[in-house]
C-alpha cells in the first residue's frame, strides 16, 4: 500500500476515464498484437512466467495467497511471521526500504526476513517503499534509485530464487508523470539483469499502483518484452478505482487473455478514496487463478488503521477486515496452497535434525540476554536455529540464528524469561524443543535516577522532527535500556537514530542501539526522529527507562 503511516491516501486521485466499447476492444486486441511469442531464455533457478502463469522451479503452477507485513517500521516483529503462516498465507510481501526515506534495511537484515520466510514456509515478495508515488509525493525516489538498493543488497537474494520475488518498487509514480513509467520500468528491470539478478521480478503499476490512466495495462506487453528473462509478473493495487466488480474483472481478464502474468499486490476492503469490491478481487482472482496479497497484516495508521487484519499485531484480535480475508468466501484459509518447494513428496526431507541442547545464558542486562546451545544435527544439515521465549504453554520465536548463539534483545528489567531453542533444516523441518533455561533480568535504575529531555526541532505540514536526550543521573552505570513513552493526537514515528523504535497506537517502545546501549554515571545520549502528525499537538511528557519513571531534564 501506500505506506498508511506516512503518504497521501488518495485523496486527490481522479476517477478513472470510462472508455467506450470500440476502444476497449481495441486496446485488448494492442495487447494480444503485442504479447511477445515465446522464446529460449536462460532456464530459470527458481520461479519462472511461462504463458502468463508463475511457475516454480518444478513446474507446478503458483498463486499467491497471502498479506502484506509492514516490516521496515516494525522490524522487531518479525514473529508475525509465524502468525501470517499459521492462518494460512502462503506468500508474504515484505516491506523494506532503501533508507532514502525511511531507516534502510541492509543486507544483513534482508538475508534475515528471507531466512523467516523460509522457516515459515512462505514465498518472499520484497519490495522498496521509497519509490511510493515518485512525482508527486514529496522524497520518494525513482526506479533506478530502488534497483541501486536491489543491487546494494544483491549478496542477501543470490541462490533464494525459488522462495523469493523481487518487487522492484512500490506504486513507483503517482498521477505526475506517470507516462515515464513504461521506459523506467524497462530501464529498472534490465539493470537488474545485467546485475546478474535471475529472480522474478515485479512491477507495480503507477497512479499510486492504481493504474487508472491504463499506462502499464497498455504497456505491459512491451515491458514484458523489455525482460530479457521473459521473468516479470506485474502488480496491480486494488482501492476505490477498483470499487465495482466489472471493473475487477475487466482489468484483470485482459491480463489473462493477453498471456501477460499479474497479481492484485495490495487491495482492501475500503480506503479513503472510495469502497473496492473486495468481495469481486477474491471471487475474480479464484475464478482466474490469479495471486492476491491483501493490505496489511498491521500498523496501519494516519486515519486507515481500518486496513488491520489484527490489531497491535496480535493474532488472536482479527479485525472484520482480517476474519473476511482469511475466512470468508474465496479467501486465503479456502484457496491457499503451500509453494511445492516447501512440500516434502516422496522421497523428500521429512526428517527433523536432533533437538538442539539447553540454552546457557550468559551478559545479562536489565533488558538483553546472551544465549548459546549445543548444536543440532540433521541427516541433511542444519541451516539455522530458532530462539522462542515460552510462556503460559506458548512458544514465540524472540530471535534466530545461523549458529549456537543469539541475543535477545527487548526484555523489561528485573524480569523473569524462559527460553528454549529448535533448529531447522532446508526442508522446512523443526526440531523438537530444547530444554528450558529461565533467566532474571537485571534491575532498572531506580525511580529518579533517570532524566528525559523532549524537544521538536523542526516542523512542517503533516511532519516534524524531534530530539530525545536519556540522562543517568544516578551513580551506577546503564548497561542496556528500552524508552517508553505516550504519544499525543495521533503522531507517529516514520524515521529514528540512536536506536530502533516500536510503535503499537500512542505507545512508543526505543529500544538502545549498540552504540548508544550504555549510559554512564552523570553522562547522556540522544536520539534523533522523524514522525507525521496531522496538526501542532502536544508533546509527550511522561517517559520511562527500563520500567523506572524518569523526570523531565
Amino acid at each position: 500500500m501506500r505506506d498508511t503511516r506516512h503518504r497521501l491516501p488518495h485523496l486527490h486521485l481522479p476517477r478513472h476515464p470510462h472508455l467506450s466499447a470500440a476502444l476497449a476492444a481495441l486496446a485488448a486486441l494492442l495487447l494480444a498484437l503485442l504479447t511477445p511469442a515465446t522464446s529460449a531464455h536462460a532456464a530459470p533457478t527458481g520461479f519462472r512466467v511461462e504463458n502468463g502463469r508463475l511457475l516454480e522451479a518444478s513446474g507446478n503452477d503458483f498463486v499467491m495467497r497471502g498479506v502484506n507485513h509492514a516490516h521496515t517500521w516494525y522490524a522487531d516483529w518479525l514473529d508475525a511471521l509465524d502468525h501470517i503462516k499459521a492462518k494460512g498465507a502462503n506468500t508474504v510481501r515484505v516491506v523494506l526500504s532503501s533508507g532514502d526515506r525511511w531507516t534502510r534495511n541492509d543486507t544483513a537484515d534482508v538475508a534475515n526476513v528471507v531466512a523467516q520466510c523460509k522457516r515459515n514456509r512462505l514465498i518472499c515478495v520484497l519490495e522498496v517503499h521509497d519509490t511510493t508515488g515518485y512525482g508527486e509525493q514529496s522524497g520518494a525516489v525513482t526506479l533506478s534509485r530502488a534497483a541501486d538498493y536491489w543491487i546494494e543488497v544483491r549478496d542477501a537474494l543470490v541462490g533464494q530464487e525459488d522462495h523469493v520475488v523481487v518487487n522492484i518498487g512500490n506504486e513507483p509514480y503517482g498521477n505526475t508523470d506517470h507516462t515515464r513509467w513504461t521506459a523506467d520500468t524497462k530501464a529498472a528491470i534490465q539493470r537488474l539483469r545485467a546485475a546478474g539478478f535471475d529472480h522474478t521480478l515485479m512491477v507495480d503499476a503507477p497512479n499510486w499502483g492504481q493504474d487508472w490512466a491504463f499506462t502499464m495495462r497498455d504497456n505491459a506487453a512491451s515491458v514484458f518484452a523489455a525482460d530479457p528473462d521473459a521473468n516479470t509478473v506485474f502488480s496491480i493495487h486494488m482501492y476505490g478505482v477498483f470499487d465495482t466488480a466489472a471493473e475487477v474483472s475487466d482489468y484483470l481478464g485482459r491480463f489473462v487473455a493477453a498471456k501477460l502474468p499479474v497479481v492484485v499486490g495490495e487491495f482492501g476492503h475500503d480506503h479513503s478514496d472510495g469502497n473496492p469490491d473486495e468481495d469481486a478481487v477474491l471471487s475474480v482472482t479464484r475464478q482466474l487463478g490469479i495471486g492476491y496479497l491483501g493490505w496489511s497484516w498491521s500498523g496501519n495508521g494516519g486515519g486507515v488503521e481500518y486496513l488491520d487484519m489484527v490489531e497491535n499485531f496480535d493474532p488472536d484480535r482479527m479485525t472484520s477486515w482480517g476474519r473476511r480475508l482469511f475466512d470468508g468466501p474465496d479467501g486465503i484459509a479456502a484457496t491457499s496452497e503451500e509453494a511445492a518447494v516447501y512440500r516434502s513428496g516422496p522421497g523428500g526431507d521429512t526428517t527433523a535434525p536432533t533437538a538442539p541442547g539447553a540454552p546457557v545464558a550468559s551478559a545479562v542486562t536489565s533488558s538483553s540476554v546472551a544465549l548459546s546451545w549445543g548444536a543440532a544435527t540433521d541427516a541433511v544439515g542444519v541451516t539455522g536455529y530458532d530462539v522462542v521465549r515460552v510462556a503460559g504453554g506458548q512458544e514465540t520465536v524472540v530471535a534466530s540464528a545461523a549458529g549456537t548463539t543469539a541475543t535477545v534483545t527487548g526484555l523489561a528489567a528485573d524480569t523473569s524469561y524462559t527460553f528454549a531453542v529448535r533448529a531447522r533444516d532446508a526442508a522446512g523441518n523443526r526440531s523438537a524443543r530444547s530444554a528450558t533455561v529461565t533467566v532474571t533480568t537485571a534491575p532498572g535504575p531506580a525511580a529518579g535516577s533517570c532524566a528525559v529531555g523532549y524537544r521538536v526541532t523542526g516542523e512542517w505540514p503533516g511532519g516534524f522532527q524531534a530530539e530525545v536526550v536519556v540522562r543517568n543521573t544516578g551513580s551506577a552505570a546503564v548497561d542496556g535500556w528500552t524508552l517508553r513513552w505516550t504519544f499525543p493526537a495521533g503522531q507517529r514515528i516514520t524515521s529514528l537514530w540512536g536506536g530502533t523504535a516500536t510503535q503499537s497506537g500512542a505507545e512508543v517502545s526505543v529500544a538502545a542501539a549498540p552504540y548508544t546501549a550504555t549510559i554512564p554515571p552523570s553522562g547522556s545520549v540522544s536520539l534523533g526522529f522523524t514522525g507525521t502528525r496531522s496538526a501542532a499537538g502536544a508533546d509527550p511528557t511522561a517517559f520511562s527507562l527500563n520500567g523506572a519513571e524518569c523526570s523531565a531534564a
